[in-house]
């Protein structure tokens, strides 16, 4: 069951009395909670009927008795439980959710993790309830997430558009909504996002960012990388070491994992990479070799380390990032 059932499924007054959100993707589950807060009852009704605990601070005594009330002037009640995976006592409220009341809505929105379906409460929990599993988004499917999240807001959005967001933010998909949110309200217009809006109206730069750099890299364009290298001196919040470094590590390690497949070829390449990842892998393979490759990775755990402070010498972030790339290209 996806976010956008559960939803649809209100939407129509169709509820049931348990409903279990749990998983290690956070935005589906906020996005359900959200949803529930602020649409299901009206103002007037909310105000009596809408009960929100905290897991930390919440007792299960409290929990079972807001539950266990009759709505006030409406026909339904709403209790949540935020942050359930930090209530101690939750299995506590067994008795209840064996015999849950018709007219409360009990959300437990459990995020961060699954709830261990090897323990009998667990198990009793995920066969009593309507149980929707937030599953993170898989990295290769992050552009089509994106994609698909800005055309529901009845926009468009250009590939290198996407790839900036993917390079930039990463697999965290609140902070991506929250940036097409700004984005959207600022388009002025216009219907589809493209790479200027992107570097207008968030401050990736098109042409100077992680992604550009990564991929100058695997060329052994040393040009480039200068070019790249500069715009941060004078950015520093464009690239920090902190955020190129894995981006560095996660695409040499998928190379070095390359050669160990029956050949380089997209089919065999697919196993391990997508999309613009093979090109890149096959250009690090051809320019650096599998020794080369090796030296890389230990000299990025290396700069990793002095990014941290460890064995550091006072030099800021971005002459190490500097110092590194030019040891990657230059041997």
């Amino acid at each position: 069951m996806s976010a956008e059932k559960v939803i649809s499924s209100w939407r129509k007054n169709e509820f049931k009395p348990v409903y279990l959100l749990h998983g290690e993707e956070d935005y589906f589950i906020d996005k359900i909670v959200h949803y529930a807060e602020s649409n299901i009852l009206s103002e007037s009704e909310a105000s009596f009927n809408l009960t929100v605990f905290y897991g930390k601070d919440a007792e299960w005594a409290d929990v079972v008795n807001a539950c266990s009330r009759y709505p006030v002037f409406s026909e339904k009640q709403i209790v949540i439980i935020k942050e359930a995976q930090q209530m101690k006592d939750l299995p506590k409220i067994e008795s209840y959710i064996l015999n849950p009341v018709n007219s409360t809505i009990l959300i437990i929105a459990h995020k961060s993790k699954t709830i261990d379906k090897r323990t009998k409460f667990g198990n009793l929990l995920i066969s009593k309830s309507e149980t929707f599993l937030s599953n993170k988004v898989d990295d290769e499917k992050l552009g089509d997430w994106i994609s698909s999240f800005v055309k529901s807001k009845s926009f468009l959005i250009t590939p290198k558009a996407i790839t900036m967001l993917e390079e930039h933010i990463g697999n965290d998909l609140s902070r991506i909504g929250n940036e097409i949110e700004k984005l959207s309200v600022n388009l002025n217009g216009k219907d589809k996002i493209d790479e200027d809006d992107v570097e207008k109206y968030i401050g990736i730069s098109k042409e100077y960012n992680v992604f550009e750099l990564l991929d100058a890299i695997t060329k052994k364009d040393l040009s480039k990388c200068l070019t790249i290298l500069n715009y941060f001196e004078g950015n520093p919040k464009a690239a920090p070491i902190q955020a190129a470094i894995p981006a560095l590590y996660f695409l040499f390690s998928k190379a070095y994992s390359a050669f160990s497949l029956r050949d380089l070829s997209n089919d065999s390449l697919r196993a391990i990479a997508f999309g613009k990842q093979i090109s890149q892998i096959k250009d690090i393979a051809k320019n650096y070799g599998r020794e080369g490759v090796e030296k890389i990775i230990l000299l990025m755990n290396d700069y990793n380390l002095k990014a941290i402070g460890v064995g550091s010498t006072g030099v800021s972030g971005n002459e190490l990032l500097k110092e590194m790339i030019l040891k990657i290209i230059l041997g």
